[in-house]
């Protein structure tokens, strides 16, 4: 963007315009001067442009999918959570910097509003912060409170960056989890944690695809520890015993999250037939309580399920291999 808003600077004159605006002015002042440009904008667009703008605007295009899909995919993950989740439907828009300041995300790929907030692009930052809401009202209570909270929620995310491929949207629902709470020694919390979101998902899967998908769970151990990786061997060994059908294993050659997640973070694979591997779930632990409630003994593992995927996996497979 900075080439773009050099030669802007030039046109109109005014060098360091960006700057000016963003440094020197307040939030609630800088919205104020965009919402009366974007006012002005509004008024000079005719009609006959709203045609062409919904026709080719990337942003506005409906979905690929039905929304009676969406939903049988929906029923599906939400009857899998267990009793202690709390569903949340979470608003379009969250805090500004929301993917780039929690997820260390450009802000590029977030669609900024002029309200001071973005469009959601990644549920699992939002259901962070509510998260981190209900832990402070915990700690309130007491200091050093372990009850734990956790959230799903299935939620449109829309992202700027530009993809390469033709099936791949800019808007996309995704169907996460989070669980917040404190550390309990030895990597309990997360290792639990990680297990109800990874048995939530299998369940999920198998009850909307039936058997015929092949899964795979690959757990990654992202610190050189005894205790961590005695944690990740029993972490393993619950979930073949639960799902005995499923393929679980160590994945240690993973480069993707390595700065994103601490400790664990898992995959979940799946393929029909012969076809190559087809990445389902992504999840992981991460430090965003700590940090947001400044208490390094705050514990968090996030994950998230991309529902169109789902969808589009669900009119490959032929339907005497799904669940009824």
């Amino acid at each position: 963007m900075t080439s773009i808003t050099n030669r802007v600077e030039r046109e109109l004159g005014v060098p360091g315009i960006a700057s000016l605006l963003a440094e020197r002015l307040e939030p609630s002042d800088l919205q104020s001067l965009l919402l009366d440009v974007y006012r002005r904008v509004a008024q000079r667009r005719p009609l006959a442009s709203m045609l062409g703008d919904y026709e080719s605007n990337r942003f506005v295009r409906p979905s690929a999918f039905s929304p009676v899909e969406l939903l049988d995919w929906e029923r599906a993950a939400f009857s899998a959570l267990p009793s202690d989740f709390d569903a949340v439907d979470l608003s379009p828009v969250c805090p500004l910097g929301a993917s780039a300041v929690m997820g260390g995300l450009a802000q590029d790929r977030a669609v900024s509003t002029i309200r001071n907030t973005e469009v959601v692009a990644d549920s699992t930052n939002v259901l962070a912060l509510e998260a981190a809401i209900r832990r402070r009202a915990h700690k309130a209570a007491a200091a050093r409170s372990p009850v734990a909270v956790h959230l799903a929620a299935s939620h449109r995310l829309l992202r700027a960056q530009h993809y390469d491929n033709p099936k791949l949207s800019a808007h996309f629902k995704v169907f996460s989890l989070c669980s917040a709470g404190r550390d309990r020694g030895n990597f309990a919390f997360e290792a639990d944690a990680l297990g109800i979101h990874i048995a939530t998902y299998l369940a999920a899967i198998r009850a909307f695809l039936g058997s015929s998908l092949r899964l795979r769970v690959l757990l990654t151990v992202l610190d050189p520890s005894s205790v961590l990786a005695e944690a990740a061997e029993a972490l393993l060994a619950r979930v073949r015993a639960e799902f005995p059908n499923v393929d679980v294993a160590l994945h240690p050659t993973r480069t993707m999250g390595r700065a994103y997640y601490r400790a664990l973070c898992f995959w979940i694979h799946g393929d029909v037939d012969a076809a190559e591997p087809l990445h389902l779930v992504d999840g992981g632990c991460v430090d965003w309580t700590q940090k947001l409630l400044s208490d390094a003994k705050e514990r968090m593992v996030i994950s998230g399920i991309g529902s169109d995927r789902i969808c589009g996996l669900r009119r490959e497979i032929p339907a005497t291999g799904r669940a009824s």
